[in-house]
């Protein structure tokens, strides 16, 4: 072989060993792309099966817990704890941010229960609910804001479905969401109907037992708190107070001579004017101060927040309204009063003693009320 043939050889050789070595990168390149991307598609994948994964545990949690709420609603007779535990269920469905729980006492009175939303603005979404009978199996709502009124936890959207008992419509039940987005789909609805369909008999029972307590606790003459339910408030009251360190004043009233008001008018008349009294005495007591009738003609008022001299003066405004306006047959009747404030010390039985001695003190004396010892 000439020199000039080797040379070509060498040359095509050359040639043909950078061209394996050009197809063997690319051929790497390639490879080192496809893994790259598949590696992406894996990672794509992973992040949305760990994103469905702890949806998924959310949604099990929201579950969980929502049936260990409900679970044993059945056995809960106080109203509070029935509606507390009602919208504390709702509150967990998906994208819920808010719940709302309104029924009816049996004297119309409403009994509004919500979780998520301020005290204030409870009442302003109580919506009526569904139209009764009306074959409607759920109330949708959405919220317009004036512009620049809406706030970022505002509102946006709602549910309502209705609550049932045993005996017909309880109220209804509402959720509420703050995104515009929300919606109430098929497992929403589905899943608030089943909270509804265990809240509305557990609730209609709480308010039937809530109602026969309230007649325990009720004198039947004066529509007062009763003694059994005068021991229990005193005893919270003077609990509270001593935890808060906070005042705390009690005063009985006993009505001089009622006996001659009974032998000269009968007993008839004799309980008008009791009825009458206590309804002077509500007249001049405030919202916080419970007011009871412990006795025949003897009457307790509790006053949360107030000292010796605010019993005082509650004492003098009930003589002036008593002698401006008399019961009906009775053209003036004499009040005693025994007045004493807690002391760090006292616990209900010696506050109350200590009244009670001022009263037994006060009667004797004539000139006005006794304050406690």
């Amino acid at each position: 072989m000439t020199t000039a043939a080797i040379a070509l050889a060498a040359m095509a050789a050359l040639l043909i060993v950078g061209w394996i070595s050009v197809a063997g990168a690319r051929a790497r390149r390639d490879s080192e792309e496809r893994i790259t991307r598949a590696l992406g598609e894996v990672t794509v994948r992973m992040d949305s099966l760990s994103r469905d994964l702890a949806q998924a545990i959310t949604h099990a949690q929201d579950d969980s817990r929502r049936l260990r709420t409900l679970g044993s609603l059945g056995t809960v007779v106080d109203l509070d704890e029935v509606l507390a535990r009602t919208v504390e269920a709702a509150a967990t469905l998906p994208g819920v941010s808010a719940a709302l729980v309104r029924a009816r006492e049996s004297d119309g009175s409403p009994v509004v229960a919500s979780l998520g939303l301020p005290g204030e603005a409870a009442e302003q979404y109580a919506l009526s609910g569904p139209p009764d009978g009306g074959g409607a199996r759920a109330v949708l709502v959405s919220f317009a804001y004036a512009p620049g009124s809406e706030e970022p936890e505002s509102v946006r959207a709602g549910a309502v479905v209705p609550l049932a008992g045993e005996k017909g419509p309880v109220g209804h039940l509402a959720v509420f969401a703050q995104s515009p987005d929300w919606r109430a789909d098929e497992t929403v609805l589905a899943d608030l109907e089943a909270i509804a369909r265990e809240a509305g008999p557990a609730i209609e029972n709480a308010l039937r037992f809530r109602e026969v307590s309230q007649r325990a606790d009720t004198d039947a003459l004066t529509g007062l708190l009763n003694r059994r339910a005068f021991v229990e408030t005193i005893e919270r009251e003077v609990a509270r107070a001593r935890r808060y360190e906070r005042r705390l004043t009690l005063i009985l009233v006993d009505l001089d001579d009622f006996k001659a008001v009974n032998t000269e008018h009968g007993l008839l008349v004799g309980d008008a004017v009791l009825a009458e009294v206590a309804e002077r005495l509500q007249e001049v007591a405030r919202a916080a101060d419970v007011v009871c009738r412990w006795g025949g003609d003897e009457f307790a008022l509790i006053l949360p927040e107030s000292s010796l001299a605010d019993g005082e003066g509650l004492f003098a405004r009930i003589v002036a309204t008593l002698e401006r306006r008399p019961p009906e047959h009775v053209a003036r009747l004499g009040l005693s009063a025994g007045i004493a404030e807690l002391r760090p010390d006292d616990d209900a039985m010696s506050l109350f003693e200590r009244a009670e001695d001022a009263l037994r003190r006060a009667k004797d004396d004539k000139d006005g009320p006794a304050r406690g010892s």
